[in-house]
């Protein structure tokens, strides 16, 4: 398993107030504790993988549509996952269930019924420890999902807001292909919004760690189901 490559730069600065990622902020430890070289910004390095390079790979796309981009914080990664792609996507999917193995969504909510199809709703929350310049809130994010492809790909959309806190708006892919070995599974995300863009590349080094603990999450839990 390839390591998730840190930044130096402390949290307790001026930016800290806005670097929770949307994936995972239980990454925030890890992160603050090792930190990340600032020019790695948008490479991942997930478990299983080689490194890839956002700025020089073409953007991954469900539908035809990917994430925005004239974002300037934006990170890709991808892992290859040893279990059936039937459960790997029911558990993406079932985004109810995420709680269950992901500890830092605390709550989820679906604000429509059924299969995820383009059109659904579901806002969950994850908390936000307290920083050098902001207490400790719990964000929420409002996810509108755009684009499905049962079992290929996944597109959705939407700010997370906590209490002197916000990204106005993250955009996150994820594809799904089955090879010699089990599933690759790839995820590019975008932030934009003023407080993240204050410190892209610090923004950055966060989206990345969350991206990558979330991946390693859903590894272990299609694994260990399979």
């Amino acid at each position: 398993m390839s390591s998730t490559r840190r930044s130096r730069r402390s949290p307790g600065t001026r930016s800290a107030r806005f670097l929770i990622p949307l994936a995972a902020t239980v990454a925030l430890t890890t992160v603050a504790a090792c930190g990340s070289e600032s020019d790695d910004a948008g490479r991942g390095s997930g478990p299983g993988t080689t490194t890839i390079d956002s700025a020089q790979s073409a953007a991954l796309t469900c539908g035809g549509a990917g994430i925005d981009d004239n974002a300037q914080i934006r990170y890709r990664t991808e892992a290859l996952i040893n279990a059936p792609l039937s459960t790997i996507w029911d558990l993406q999917t079932d985004v109810e269930r995420w709680p269950a193995w992901q500890q830092p969504v605390t709550s989820m909510q679906r604000m429509d019924e059924g299969p995820l199809r383009d059109g659904s709703q579901f806002q969950w929350t994850t908390p936000a420890p307290a920083t050098a310049t902001t207490p400790a809130t719990t964000l929420v994010i409002t996810s509108s999902v755009h684009q499905v492809r049962p079992e290929q790909c996944i597109r959705w959309s939407g700010p997370g807001i906590g209490d002197g806190l916000r990204i106005d708006n993250g955009v996150h892919v994820w594809t799904f292909t089955e090879v010699e070995g089990g599933v690759l599974v790839r995820t590019e995300e975008n932030w934009t919004g003023a407080q993240v863009e204050a410190d892209v590349p610090t923004s950055t080094a966060f989206l990345g760690a969350g991206l990558e603990a979330w991946l390693r999450d859903l590894r272990a839990a299609a694994e260990a189901h399979s």
